[in-house]
């Protein structure tokens, strides 16, 4: 399924005809973390224009635990008539092999609807430890093994698997602080009580103007305009290795065709228009693949998989 013109100018009318139980009720946008985050951000931006634009109520509810799983199972339990759709983060990949016995198998009982985009994760320290670059973090742990410790936003998340695989591939022990969130994490490390972080580029990026954060390798295969001066991890000598954040939306699978595709060119309508698509650049530091159905299974499956190996053989656990 490719989105064409002809599809985006039907997407309202489309959207507008779905079955009359979708539409004597509403549009649920489920995030699957707490209020605040880029992808809490994300569907709000998706609500306002997606209400205006089919006179519709649309509404986002959070429904937060077990590592995004609580609310990526609502909506595959949810009829598949259009009235439900997830909006969700990478650590939606790592479900499957994060939780003993999670309550939704995200490969079978959701499809992917649309890729909004990526973000490369970053790692950056307290601008007052002596690490200005990932080898001095080896060194460092070299010298004292465990004694480095870095923060991310949860157990399972990709700052927290990046990190493992760079601790592994360097043949050093970085010692995990979890966080329940960005926030949390930040102030921390701000804070001198933990050294490092490894998080989005978005949550560094909003640290930069302090002098309290010194980035140090970015995960992506690009350098950010952003950090012209952060090498990537390929360039640290970690060849082909990134971590990329991403966003985008999946539906209880057997939701029609007609309706995936319709709300697939109008996300991408949406976030194509020039404001939308400068502020998602600005602020997640993202770069936008606005991907629908087919593309998006295809990365999604390349995430499972090398996620979840990583997750196996580290025994991992949420």
């Amino acid at each position: 399924m490719t989105i064409t013109r002809r599809a985006l100018l039907a997407a309202p009318a489309i959207l507008a005809m779905m079955p009359a139980a979708a539409q004597a009720g509403k549009i649920t946008l489920v995030v699957p973390f707490p209020p605040g985050g880029s992808t809490d951000a994300m569907a709000r931006l998706l609500q306002s224009n997606l209400q205006t634009r089919l006179n519709r109520i649309v509404v986002v509810e959070n429904k937060s635990g077990a590592a995004g799983a609580l609310g990526a199972a609502q909506v595959a339990k949810s009829p598949p008539d259009g009235s439900s759709f997830l909006v969700t983060f990478d650590s939606h990949a790592v479900i499957p092999s994060i939780l003993d016995k999670p309550p939704v198998d995200v490969e079978r009982e959701l499809m992917p609807v649309f890729l909004v985009g990526t973000a490369p994760y970053v790692i950056a320290a307290n601008a007052s430890r002596p690490y200005k670059s990932f080898a001095d973090v080896v060194a460092a742990c070299k010298a004292s093994p465990g004694a480095v410790k870095y923060a991310s936003v949860g157990i399972g998340t990709l700052g927290h698997l990046a990190m493992t695989v760079l601790g592994n591939k360097a043949g050093v022990e970085i010692t995990h602080v979890p966080y329940r969130g960005g926030g949390p994490a930040m102030n921390d490390v701000l804070g001198g009580h933990v050294d490092l972080i490894a998080g989005s580029a978005a949550l560094v990026a909003a640290q930069l103007g302090t002098n309290l954060l010194r980035p140090i390798l970015q995960l992506g295969r690009q350098r950010l305009p952003l950090l012209p001066d952060t090498p990537t991890a390929i360039e640290a000598g970690f060849p082909d290795f990134e971590t990329l954040a991403w966003w985008g939306i999946f539906a209880p699978t057997g939701t029609p065709p007609d309706i995936v595709a319709a709300m697939a060119a109008s996300t991408k309508e949406i976030l194509s228009e020039p404001a939308t698509a400068t502020q998602l650049k600005e602020t997640q530091q993202m770069t936008l693949l606005l991907e629908d159905g087919p593309a998006f299974k295809t990365f999604f499956d390349t995430q499972v998989a090398y996620w979840g190996k990583v997750v196996r053989d580290n025994n991992i656990r949420a």
